[in-house]
């Protein structure tokens, strides 16, 4: 039995790694990629016919936690596989509440991902280890994640973090706009909305806030 499945991936180099992952097995049929929610959502309400969806959390229009919650309440049959960087705190707790059956990290290998697929097809719940490891604790421990929810909400766009994390190794404004791609004026503004958005007044506070945070 041929297994439809969808990606949701504003990256389209990650989406096609993705693809070729799974390409190595017959049981599994890409039926298409999506660049955001809004985009899965308008596809699948052209065909629905989709067993599952890999998706990620990180997207522009709608993201992934939104659109998880959409589609389990319009076409509960679909399973969701969360497919992301992204492994802090909140993230996993918004997406299992919105009706994700699972859980990976993109590092997953391709052997893993088809068992993590199979897994949830039959009902199961997939998670990588380190993301099965925070949902117990975020069990056990409920008060603490409620104490540390304000920090974790805050919402970091996807190069914000990145110029974040070279900014944590130490890499000057210049040397990080060449290894983004990008003009230093750019990166000067990303920096700004960093700070607005941490509330902070300098690197070092910015870098020590998105650790706590477990942002980078």
């Amino acid at each position: 039995m041929i297994t439809k499945i969808a990606i949701a991936e504003d990256n389209f180099l990650l989406a096609k790694s993705v693809q070729e992952r799974l390409s190595f097995y017959d049981e599994f049929k890409i039926k298409f990629l999506s660049v955001n929610g809004k985009d899965l959502i308008e596809k699948l309400e052209k065909d629905p016919n989709v067993d599952l969806i890999l998706m990620d959390i990180e997207m522009p229009k709608m993201n992934g936690i939104e659109a998880t919650q959409f589609v389990k309440n319009r076409y509960p049959q679909i399973k969701i596989l969360i497919l992301t960087v992204f492994d802090n705190d909140a993230n996993i707790f918004n997406a299992i509440k919105a009706g994700a059956d699972g859980y990976l990290l993109k590092e997953t290998s391709p052997q893993e991902l088809k068992k993590s697929i199979l897994e949830v097809l039959e009902g199961g719940a997939a998670m990588s280890p380190s993301i099965a490891f925070k949902t117990l604790k975020l069990l056990r421990n409920p008060q603490e994640f409620e104490n540390r929810k304000c920090d974790e909400d805050i919402k970091l766009s996807t190069r914000e973090i990145e110029v974040l994390e070279q900014l944590s190794r130490g890499l000057n404004y210049n040397i990080i706009a060449i290894n983004l791609f990008l003009s230093p004026s750019t990166i000067r503004k990303h920096i700004e909305n960093i700070y607005t958005k941490l509330q902070v007044h300098n690197k070092l506070e910015a870098i020590e806030k998105a650790r706590t945070s477990r942002l980078i």
